[in-house]
C-alpha cells in the first residue's frame, strides 16, 4: 500500500474507540503532516511519524535504569508517559506513551497473556452502553484504534481489558487522553512487540508506586 492511500485514510476516519481520542490542536487536516513514510509490515504497512514533532523525552531511546525492576520487566510510568523495557546492562528502552485520562488511568502489576498483529478492535459491554452506535467489532488496520500490534494485559488467566498498543494518533503520545490503555507510536510498539514474549511482566506506576493508593 503506497504512503499516500495510507495517509489519506488515517485523515479520512473518525475516531471509534474508547482509546481512541479527539485530536486537540493539531486538526484532521494537519493529520497528513505527521507522517513520512511507510516501514513493510504484513499484511499493511506501517506509517512512520515524523519524530521530530514529539517532546524529545517521548522519543525512542536507551536511558540509564535505576529501579530495582528485572531485566525484561516492562514499567510504565503514568506520570512521565514514558514506558521503559529493562535490560541486563543497566539500562532500559524508553518509548514515549500516552495513557488514560483523569478518573481512566490504572496501576498495578500484570503481565503480557497474549500479543495480537494488526489486532481487530471491540467495545466492552460498558463502552456499548455508554454509546450503543459503536461498532461490535472493527477489523485490524491502518484505521484500527489498536494500531499495528497490541500487547493484552493478564492478571492470573483473566484479560483485565487493558492493552499497551499502537495509535493512529500520534499526536496523543505524552498526553492524558485514552480510557485506560498505554498507546505508542506505531513504529515503538511493533519494536517492543518483537521484544518482549508473552508472560511478560508489567508494571503500571501512578505517582511512583504501582501498589496502595
Amino acid at each position: 500500500m503506497r504512503a499516500s492511500r495510507i495517509l489519506f485514510a488515517l485523515v479520512a476516519i473518525t475516531p471509534l474507540a474508547a482509546c481512541q481520542s479527539r485530536m486537540q490542536s493539531a486538526g484532521l487536516d494537519d493529520a497528513s503532516a505527521w507522517y513520512t513514510g511507510t516501514m513493510p509490515d504484513k499484511p499493511y504497512d506501517v506509517p512512520l511519524v515524523d519524530t521530530s514533532r514529539l517532546d524529545p523525552k517521548f522519543r525512542r531511546q536507551t536511558v540509564r535504569y535505576t529501579g530495582a525492576e528485572k531485566p525484561g520487566t516492562i514499567v510504565v510510568d503514568i506520570d512521565k508517559r514514558q514506558l521503559q523495557l529493562v535490560q541486563e546492562d543497566g539500562s532500559a528502552l524508553q518509548y514515549g506513551v500516552g495513557v488514560g485520562k483523569q478518573g481512566f488511568s490504572w496501576k498495578g502489576e500484570a503481565r503480557v497473556g497474549r500479543k495480537g498483529v494488526w489486532p481487530d478492535w471491540s467495545p466492552t459491554t460498558t463502552m456499548v452502553s455508554l454509546n450503543p452506535d459503536l461498532p461490535r467489532t472493527l477489523k485490524g488496520g491502518i484505521d484500527n484504534p489498536l494500531g499495528a500490534r497490541a500487547l493484552y494485559l493478564y492478571q492470573g488467566n483473566r484479560d483485565i481489558l487493558f492493552r499497551i498498543h499502537g495509535t493512529n494518533e500520534p499526536w496523543s503520545i505524552g498526553e492524558q487522553m485514552s480510557s485506560g490503555c498505554v498507546r505508542m507510536l506505531n513504529e515503538d510498539i511493533v519494536d517492543l512487540f518483537q521484544r518482549v514474549p508473552v508472560g511478560t511482566t508489567v508494571l503500571i506506576k501512578r505517582s511512583g508506586k504501582y501498589r496502595g493508593a
